[in-house]
């Protein structure tokens, strides 16, 4: 609906995000589509989604207790799957780019500390599974980081106005992000 409708054509950057925008269109489709249930005697014609099967639509990575849902508010949810969907793509991009570069192994194996701490990084495990020096390791996940880092930067611009506010969306995605792992 998004698509074939006018909301994009009339979308203004100057008015706020676009996460807002699609924010408040899902608030009115969600507003829309109950009041036309009501309007049906019975539930005639209401399909109904399962709650699980819309969790099971969110990113692979993304993993929240049901538990946890209930007590959520919308808003939440929505944040947390815009940012785990950015930070999912910039991943996928930098999987493609490392593919084709001839280091998938490389980007398999180092992605998951991407995001780890120095202290946290057994780089001598790392160079026995990859079969190359420690220090070529470091290089490496050092490369990676920041070649992630600029992919996520590039895909967070896109979903803002200009580019004075990426470093506040990124804060804002990163602050999403952490309140789902408390």
């Amino acid at each position: 609906m998004v698509l074939e409708g006018n909301l994009l054509a009339l979308a203004d950057p100057c008015r706020g995000r676009f996460r807002t925008l699609l924010l408040r269109a899902l608030r009115n489709f969600l507003i829309d589509k109950h009041d036309w249930g009501k309007t049906k005697k019975r539930g005639g014609g209401i399909d109904f989604v399962q709650w699980d099967d819309w969790m099971a639509e969110t990113p692979s990575q993304l993993s929240i207790p049901s538990g946890t849902l209930t007590d959520w508010p919308p808003e939440k949810i929505f944040d947390l799957r815009w940012a785990t969907t950015v930070v999912e793509q910039a991943l996928r991009l930098l999987a493609e780019e490392c593919e084709s570069r001839g280091r998938r192994r490389m980007f398999t194996v180092l992605s998951r500390y991407l995001t780890a701490e120095r202290a946290d990084i057994s780089y001598a495990s790392l160079s026995a599974s990859l079969g190359i020096p420690a220090n070529s390791v470091k290089r490496l996940l050092h490369h990676l980081r920041e070649r992630y880092r600029d992919i996520l930067r590039h895909e967070v611009a896109q979903t803002v106005e200009s580019a004075a506010v990426v470093d506040e969306e990124i804060r804002y995605l990163c602050a999403a992000l952490a309140t789902s792992a408390s």
